[in-house]
């Protein structure tokens, strides 16, 4: 794929906010907005158990760092992919005031998603079946079974 200017500069900004956003809700950089009570219930939630957040907030940064150096970028997409999806979802559903930051991430993601798009082609394709017990031979592709 060739990369063009704006696609790293997007790509770049995409890095930049799951970089900087869990960094600075680890770090208590900044001060926690006000959420309505499904929100502020769901945030109590994930930081009561103790593992979600820092895996949240570790998955983030890693996926962020990988779109900052340009390198594995649709493994990083991939990763980011549910967080994205959650982010939104909490954003519709639980803290609808904050939705344009959502909605920009969102668009983000497509947009980059849509620019390495060859790569997620193999997720899509069909795998051929070559299990012996469904009824295909296994000698047509020319491997052999050996008896157990």
């Amino acid at each position: 794929m060739k990369t063009g200017k704006p696609t790293i500069a997007l790509r770049s900004i995409l890095g930049l906010i799951f970089v900087a956003a869990p960094l600075s809700a680890a770090l208590h950089l900044a001060p926690e907005p006000a959420l309505p009570p499904g929100a502020a219930a769901f945030s109590k939630a994930l930081a009561a158990t103790g593992y979600m957040l820092p895996l949240l907030w570790s998955t983030e940064i890693a996926a962020g760092l990988l779109l900052l150096r340009g390198i594995l970028v649709p493994f990083a997409l991939v990763l980011l992919a549910p967080v994205i999806v959650n982010i939104g979802a909490f954003h519709v559903f639980l803290a609808p005031g904050a939705m344009p930051g959502a909605i920009v991430v969102g668009a983000l993601e497509i947009f980059m998603a849509w620019q390495y798009r060859a790569a997620f082609g193999p997720l899509f394709a069909a795998a051929r079946q070559t299990n012996p017990g469904q009824g295909e031979d296994p000698q047509q592709d020319g491997r052999k079974i050996r008896a157990a």
